[in-house]
This record gives C-alpha cells, sequence and structure tokens, in this order.
C-alpha cells in the first residue's frame, strides 16, 4: 500500500508542478534522440530513510541521541513529518529531587533536565503501553492538557512543558477502535522548577464491555476489548463463585470471551479484566454490570471517534481520503479535518500524518 500512496503523491506533486508553467504547452517533442530521466521523491512514513528525512518510523540510520545534541542517555523516537524527537534524550542533572512514583500498572519517576532546558523551563514525561495507534488523553488536576497517539506496537509517550512548580496529579487514559475508554490512571507528581521529570513503565489498563446490560439465563455474554498485542488478558466474572478466564489479545490487542451464563444465578454480576505483557502486570479495567434473568437487553457501542485524517467519515484511512486531501494542496482555508497539522494549508506534512495513519 505505500507503494501505491508514493506513486499517487508523486503524479499528483508532478502535475501540480507542471500546471505552475505557463510554456508548458508549447513544448514539441525532440524525436532525433531518447533522454530518460529517473525522478526519486522521499515519502515520509513508508519505514524507509530516504534524501531528506531524518528518520521514518524505526529507521533512524545510525543516529543516537549523542549524535543528535548534547545529550549523554535515552533513545530517539520519530515524528510523523520524520523529524528526531528527543524528548527521551536526558542529560541527567547532579541534583536528584524525590517525588511519588506511579500507582499500579507501572510509574517509575525519573528527574531528569535537558541541556537546552532553561530555569523557566518545567515540565514532566510520561511514557508507556496502551492499545495501538490509540489515543491517548493527558489530564492534569482533572483538566485536559495534551493528546498523543500510540504507535503500532501500543508504546507511547508525551510531554506536559510549562508546568508551574507544585504538586499535581496527572492521569492518563486511551480509548479503543470502539470508542470505549479505559480507567483513569492516575499519578501524584511533585514539579519542580527547572526540572523535567519522567515518569516511565505506564501499563494504561485494558479497555472492557459487555454485549448485554442483561442476558436470559443460559445463554453466553460477550466480554470484550482491547490492550496491548498478543498478551495475556485475564477476565474476571464475580458471582457467588468468581470464575477467571485468560485468552491472548491479537495483533491489534483486541479479546473478546463468550462466557456461558448457565453457571450464573439470577441477579446481578459483574467483570473486569487485566493485562499482562512482557513481565508487567496492568492494574484492573473497569468493572462492568450485567444482570442475569429471564431475557436479552443488548449494548449499543458507543459512537466512535474518527481517525485523523479520516476525511470521509468512514472509519478508515485510505486513497479516498487522499484524493479529498490532495484537492485541498495549497488551498486556501482548508477544513479543520483535512489540514491535520493545523498551519492553514495542506503540504507535504499533512500527506505524511495521513500515511502514518493509513489503514487501507
Amino acid at each position: 500500500m505505500n507503494r501505491i500512496l508514493t506513486l499517487f503523491i508523486f503524479i499528483f506533486l508532478l502535475v501540480d508542478g507542471l500546471s505552475t508553467y505557463p510554456f508548458v504547452n508549447n513544448i514539441h517533442a525532440d524525436t532525433s534522440g531518447t533522454v530518460t530521466t529517473t525522478v526519486k521523491i522521499s515519502v515520509c512514513g513508508n519505514g524507509v530513510l530516504e534524501g531528506g528525512e531524518q528518520c521514518d518510523d524505526d529507521d533512524f540510520g545510525n543516529a543516537t541521541c549523542s549524535s543528535a545534541g548534547n545529550f549523554n542517555s535515552g533513545s530517539l523516537s520519530c515524528s510523523p513529518s520524520c523529524e528526531f524527537i528527543t524528548t527521551s534524550c536526558i542529560y541527567t542533572a547532579p541534583v536528584t529531587p524525590t517525588a511519588p512514583s506511579g500507582g499500579g500498572g507501572g510509574g517509575n519517576y525519573s528527574p531528569s533536565v535537558s541541556p537546552s532546558s532553561s530555569a523557566s523551563q518545567t515540565g514532566v514525561i510520561f511514557s508507556g503501553k496502551a492499545i495501538p495507534k490509540s489515543i491517548i488523553t493527558l489530564l492534569k488536576d482533572a483538566q485536559v492538557l495534551a493528546t498523543t497517539v500510540s504507535d503500532g506496537k501500543a508504546d507511547f509517550e508525551m510531554t506536559a512543558y510549562n508546568v508551574s512548580a507544585g504538586n499535581y496529579n496527572f492521569s492518563v487514559y486511551t480509548e479503543d477502535n470502539n470508542g470505549i475508554r479505559s480507567s483513569l490512571h492516575t499519578f501524584p507528581v511533585s514539579v519542580t522548577s527547572g526540572v523535567i521529570s519522567k515518569i516511565g513503565n505506564i501499563f494504561i489498563a485494558p479497555t472492557i464491555a459487555t454485549d448485554k446490560s442483561e442476558v436470559r439465563k443460559g445463554d453466553t455474554v460477550t466480554i470484550f476489548g482491547q490492550s496491548t498485542p498478543l498478551s495475556e488478558v485475564s477476565i474476571h466474572v464475580n458471582s457467588d463463585n468468581e470464575f477467571i478466564i485468560k485468552k491472548t489479545t491479537d495483533i491489534s490487542g483486541a479479546y473478546l470471551l463468550n462466557f456461558d451464563t448457565s453457571d450464573l444465578e439470577i441477579g446481578q454480576h459483574n467483570t473486569k479484566s487485566k493485562i499482562a505483557h512482557d513481565g508487567e502486570i496492568s492494574s484492573f479495567s473497569k468493572v462492568i454490570n450485567f444482570s442475569v434473568g429471564t431475557k436479552n437487553v443488548f449494548v449499543p457501542l458507543p459512537e466512535k471517534v474518527l481517525l485523523k485524517g479520516d476525511a470521509n467519515g468512514d472509519r478508515k484511512i485510505n486513497l479516498v481520503d487522499f484524493s479529498v486531501a490532495a484537492y485541498w494542496y495549497n488551498r486556501p482555508s482548508p477544513p479543520k479535518n483535512i489540514d491535520l497539522n493545523g498551519d492553514g494549508r495542506v503540504t507535504l506534512i499533512d500527506f505524511s500524518i495521513l500515511a502514518y495513519n493509513w489503514t487501507g
């Protein structure tokens, strides 16, 4: 699919470039010989480091934090516009203040200072695991502070800069492909002036839902959700006896259990889940209540948030969305859902972001 997208971008830019020259229609072919021209363009988001790019997805060439700046530890990451992100590259400060670590599911505190930081630059960097290519929302004292998108492996990182010194409750949550939110993961953090603190190894709890709020005894209730890919999920169904069923999430992080209610008594029950991945265990998900009775009452899924770059609202990023973005290329006042980086125009940066979120 990246080859198709590359071809479309090349054809589009070639036609756009030729249309800017008024004398193009007066060119006559020279039949006396043959001229062969090779044109190569770089496409951000195809996972291959090419000319003009600092990085592309996981391809950094031989670049390290040390070569990218005056850092002595950490790791580089790559932005959707194929430029280095050095927020995980740190210069460890000689002063080590103390602060509480995060709660269950991760949250290791690591105070550090960027060499470019001034005394007025203060903030916190959060990193961890969630759901692949999901929106991660950061709250500060219950107010939305920032958002980011996790990568295909479910890893995420976000930074809250220019936060005044003080004590805060930071929280993160995510939303899965069905529009279901995870539980909040909250960290009390003491922010020190001039220090960029790091909260790492965050493991956001899985999402969870049931297909029925009431299930007829003997029928199945479907319990489903999403978390990190290829991980072990423990699904707990609480009744007079607790049932614990283990499943494995698929490559997208999704899991599903059709639970037989024959062994459940008539009345109220609930379910919750947690994830184990590479030796780390998340906290429990939200608790979802359901009842066992004489009829089935289905629960509709919440309305999903559109993917970034989904111009036609079909919850996919494909050539239709590329065509819409191509129409607005270099035109004034593009719609906000087409101007993906919010700079007031559609450029190759917007096409790079679209390619990053590509679903096909």
